[in-house]
């Protein structure tokens, strides 16, 4: 261990001087505290002391750069603050280059202080005046700072008293408008793009602007035209296609023929028209160059999916093609539309707010359609309801009551139902407000055994009933991804979910978490849909228009809608449990059962009707008032 500058004779170093290095030495990569320098006194004095006693000579003292430290405390608990910067050396202080000291202990050789730096005692005392000279410095930059930083806000509140400078150009209001910006400007890029290409493309884009809760505002409301304002076909192309199926020109068929279609979309487009008998019909004609183009587009995904599964490993969305190759000839074929069509109208004939539009057989092929013409609003139009009378909520039930008896009764279901192929409209005759059901392309049959485990997690997920979701979960497909399959469902937080998707609203921070979970859980996204059966993808697109049209009407979530989908599950096991059992007495047992649970659920609506009520408000208050006026 080093000394301390003695003089020559004294024989020892002084007695008992503790210093501290002024480094840091770290282990491990953490910092502990520096060695403590002795000298004198004890076995861990200078090595020439050892085994005997010295006592030292006087001498001048020795200035300490840092006063004594104490030992630390056992059990490595600290004691006190850590030390303070030392102050900054007077001049007078400070060693210079190249000094020797004027003494040596005996049989040592001088120490010196090199400018630079050196490893001797007195190269570390000028460390440690440089790092105060340092810390000095750091203090004017502070201030310096500081001076900076006034001067800078006056010169802001003078320009903004001036009118010079707007409040808007800074800080997260202008990061928000950038960001705004650039969706905008990728939305309409997307939508030109889908346009172009038309086709496959449209239907994407389609879909897309449906997705009102998930994606931002500027995506939805650029990509919402192409419900209906896809690219249109020319006159010339319309006639060609009528006159290559039906054989005959447009005047020969119809008195009158607007040129100017309803409505345009992926796949085709509809005009009005007048047959000669005066039926006033819609004309569905597909566009001509869609049939080659089709599998061209399919092509392109492919080769473009396969492209991006190079680049990203994690990206599986294969399945998108083989869906593409599956159903886009059946979309294209008109008369299996015309099929489907006739087939939901009789399905569904006991609801009587829904219209389904009564195809005309005589003048349909495969690329021409003539159906009976109804209008209306789109359902996600909530101003055009208002304005014509129409409730809100009970668009929002009917449309739910609908699904719900497709999907879990009948397994036929719609997989289409963007704000397109949905209008409303209000009767004049009996004021009731109707559903009009279009495009009838695409529909997936769900099997029985599908179907019934979607029901008994639809059934879990109502009441909350986190063992039942886990098992129908894994039984469709999840694995261990059933949290993440809960919440693509119900478009809840996992935390709704755990509390129950029908006790509370979608908040605005729920929607957040939900916005920001979709990217952040994109890989095991595309995980859980390439594990899923593929009768579950088209459920899922429908699932997710039908939360878009229900964002926009603001009715997300709402406890009718649950309990009709209730009812519906209910009736579709006990009907399955029923065709299954050849015993008479167990038939009446599940029918006994179901006539309570159903019970039930009408009973539990009648108190949420009374709840939300006048008439609830007032048998409320008068059975408070007697609970009181008995205490």
């Amino acid at each position: 261990m080093a000394f301390v500058g003695s003089r020559a004779g004294w024989g020892a170093p002084p007695t008992k001087p503790r210093l501290r290095y002024p480094v840091v030495h770290r282990t491990g990569g953490a910092a502990r505290a520096p060695p403590l320098l002795q000298v004198g006194g004890g076995s861990s004095a200078h090595p020439c002391s050892r085994g005997r006693r010295v006592r030292a000579a006087p001498g001048p003292p020795v200035r300490s750069a840092r006063p004594a430290v104490p030992p630390p405390l056992p059990g490595g608990l600290a004691q006190g603050p850590p030390l303070a910067v030392p102050p900054r050396p007077r001049r007078s202080e400070r060693p210079r280059p190249e000094t020797t000291l004027p003494s040596t202990p005996r049989g040592a050789e001088p120490y010196h202080v090199r400018s630079g730096g050196g490893t001797g005692r007195l190269g570390a005392r000028e460390l440690k005046c440089r790092r105060a000279g340092e810390a000095g410095s750091s203090v004017m930059a502070r201030r310096a700072l500081k001076l900076a930083s006034l001067a800078a806000a006056a010169s802001g509140i003078y320009l903004y008293g001036n009118k010079f400078l707007d409040p808007n150009d800074f800080g997260v209001v202008r990061v928000g408008r950038a960001i705004a910006t650039v969706h905008l400007r990728s939305a309409e890029r997307l939508r030109e793009l889908c346009c172009a290409n038309r086709g496959t493309f449209i239907k994407v884009g389609q879909h897309l602007g449906a997705l009102d809760y998930l994606l931002p505002e500027e995506y939805t409301r650029t990509l919402k035209v192409l419900h209906n304002q896809a690219p249109q076909s020319t006159r010339q192309e319309i006639e060609q296609v009528i006159r290559e199926d039906l054989g005959k020109e447009i005047k020969e068929l119809f008195v009158s023929f607007e040129d100017t279609p309803l409505g345009a979309a992926s796949l085709a487009q509809v005009h009005k028209a007048v047959l000669q008998d005066g039926r006033t019909v819609a004309v569905k004609i597909q566009h001509p160059k869609v049939q080659a183009q089709s599998s061209k587009d399919i092509l392109l995904m492919e080769v473009l999916l396969l492209v991006v599964k190079q680049i990203f490993p994690d990206f599986e969305f294969m399945w998108l093609v083989e869906e593409a190759k599956k159903n886009l000839p059946l979309e294209l074929d008109f008369l299996n539309e015309g099929r489907n069509a006739e087939k939901v109208a009789h399905m569904l004939k006991n609801f009587d707010f829904l219209k389904v539009p009564r195809i005309y057989w005589e003048l349909s092929t495969r690329r021409v359609l003539l159906m009976e013409f109804m209008e209306g609003g789109q359902v996600n139009d909530r101003a055009y309801m208002e304005r014509n009378g129409i409730n809100v909520n009970e668009i929002s039930r009917n449309l739910g009551k609908l699904y719900s008896e497709m999907i879990f009764v009948n397994g036929f279901v719609h997989c289409d139902p963007h704000p397109g192929n949905v209008l409303v409209k209000k009767c004049p005759a009996s004021g009731k407000a109707h559903i009009i059901l279009l495009d009838h392309g695409l529909y997936q049959v769900l099997s029985e055994s599908f179907r019934m485990d979607y029901c008994h997690l639809w059934q879990a997920l109502i009441k909350a009933d986190m063992k039942r979701v886990q098992k129908y979960s894994r039984r469709l497909g999840a694995g261990d991804l059933y949290p993440l399959f809960a919440c693509m469902l119900t478009a809840r937080s996992w935390e709704s979910v755990n509390r129950g998707i029908d006790r509370s609203p979608v908040s605005a921070s729920e929607d957040v978490e939900i916005r920001s979970n979709a990217a952040a859980y994109l890989p095991q996204i595309t995980q859980l849909l390439n594990n899923v059966p593929r009768q579950m993808l088209l459920l899922l697109k429908t699932n997710d228009l039908l939360r878009g049209i229900e964002s926009a009407l603001h009715t997300r979530a709402s406890a009718s809608s649950f309990l009709n989908m209730s009812r519906c599950c209910i009736r579709a096991v006990s009907t399955y449990q029923r065709s299954k059992s050849h015993s008479l007495y167990r038939r009446a047992q599940i029918s006994l059962t179901e006539a309570l649970s159903l019970w039930q659920i009408n009973l539990y609506e009648l108190f949420l009707w009374l709840k939300g009520s006048q008439l609830g408000n007032w048998v409320i208050a008068l059975l408070s008032r007697m609970h009181h006026s008995m205490y």
